[in-house]
C-alpha cells in the first residue's frame, strides 16, 4: 500500500498539543473509484465528546474506521494521544505502514463499539469480556474476570456474566460491547452508531451508559442519529455531508442556529 501523503508533515512524534486525544489532518480516503473522505480534519480534546451527524453515506463511519486503522488513510494523517497511527517514518524518513503487532498495540488503547455488537457467539458474556486484556494486556485470568465481572455490573449485566450473545437482547449486547471496550482500560472510545440495531425501547438503557461514561470524562467519537442525545451530551457536533465536515459547533449552536444551508436541510428532516 501507497504511504499517505498530504499536508500533515513529520513522523509518529509530531508535536500535537498535550490536550488533544485525536487529531485528524487533511485525511482523504477512496474506495476505487469513489472518494469517500475529502480533506477531513478534525481535533477532539481530552474528556470532550464529539458526535458526527449527517446523511447515510456521508463518510461519518469511514473516518470513525480510519482512527483506529480499520480503513487504511490514502492522504492525510490521523494522531491519537500524539502518536501517528498505522503509519511509522522509516530511517530514511519515508512514511510506512506500521507492523501488524504496533498497530494491535495502538488499538489497545482506542476502544471500538460497532452497530452490530461484533460479539463472540460461541464464548459467554464474561469471555467477551475478559477476552482483551487476556490476550492483549495479558492480564491473568483471575485479574481479567475480577475486572470484567465489575464492568459488567457497571453497565447493568452483573447477572448475565455467565449467558452467551444468543440469550440477551439486543441493548444487552450493546452493553456487552461497551464492556467489552472499558475492559481494555482505553483512552478513547469511538462508537459507530450504537443504536441503530437496537428496537425503540431498548435505545434508552445503552444511551443511558454512554451518558454515564461522558459524565465521568471519557473521550468518545460518537457516530449517531439520535439528535436528542447529541444535544444533552455532545461537547461538539459535527455535520457531514458527501465525505467532507459542513460544518461543526456547540449542540445549541448547530442545532439552533446551524450556520450551512445543508445542515439546515438535513436538520428540517430528522428534527
Amino acid at each position: 500500500m501507497a504511504a499517505p501523503g498530504g499536508s500533515a508533515e513529520g513522523g509518529p512524534d509530531v508535536a500535537v498539543p498535550l490536550d488533544l486525544v485525536v487529531s485528524a489532518v487533511d485525511v482523504h480516503k477512496s474506495f476505487r473509484d469513489v472518494e469517500v473522505l475529502k480533506g477531513v480534519s478534525l481535533d477532539v480534546a481530552r474528556g470532550e465528546v464529539v458526535v458526527l451527524i449527517g446523511p447515510s453515506g456521508s463518510g461519518k463511519t469511514t473516518f470513525l474506521r480510519c482512527i483506529n486503522h480499520l480503513e487504511t488513510v490514502d492522504q492525510g494523517r490521523i494522531y491519537v494521544n500524539g502518536r501517528l497511527v498505522g503509519y511509522r517514518t522509516d530511517r530514511r524518513g519515508r512514511i510506512r505502514e506500521e507492523r501488524a503487532s504496533a498497530i494491535a498495540r495502538q488499538r489497545a488503547d482506542i476502544g471500538f463499539v460497532f452497530q452490530h455488537f461484533n460479539l463472540y457467539p460461541n464464548r459467554s458474556v464474561l469471555d467477551n469480556v475478559c477476552l482483551g486484556p487476556r490476550k492483549v494486556r495479558r492480564v491473568s485470568r483471575d485479574e481479567a474476570e475480577r475486572a470484567g465481572r465489575a464492568l459488567l455490573r457497571r453497565v447493568g449485566l452483573g447477572s448475565k456474566i455467565d449467558a452467551h450473545p444468543a440469550q440477551l437482547s439486543g441493548g444487552q449486547k450493546q452493553r456487552v460491547a461497551i464492556a467489552r471496550a472499558l475492559a481494555m482500560q482505553p483512552k478513547l472510545i469511538l462508537f459507530d452508531e450504537p443504536t441503530s440495531a437496537l428496537d425503540p425501547e431498548m435505545i434508552g438503557e445503552v444511551l443511558t451508559v454512554i451518558r454515564d461514561l461522558a459524565s465521568e470524562g471519557m473521550t468518545m467519537v460518537v457516530v449517531s442519529h439520535e439528535m436528542g442525545f447529541a444535544r444533552e451530551v455532545a461537547d461538539q457536533v459535527v455535520m457531514m455531508d458527501d465525505g467532507a465536515i459542513v460544518e461543526k459547533g456547540r449542540p445549541a449552536e448547530l442545532f439552533d442556529r446551524p450556520a450551512h444551508e445543508r445542515t439546515r436541510a438535513f436538520l428540517a428532516k430528522i428534527l
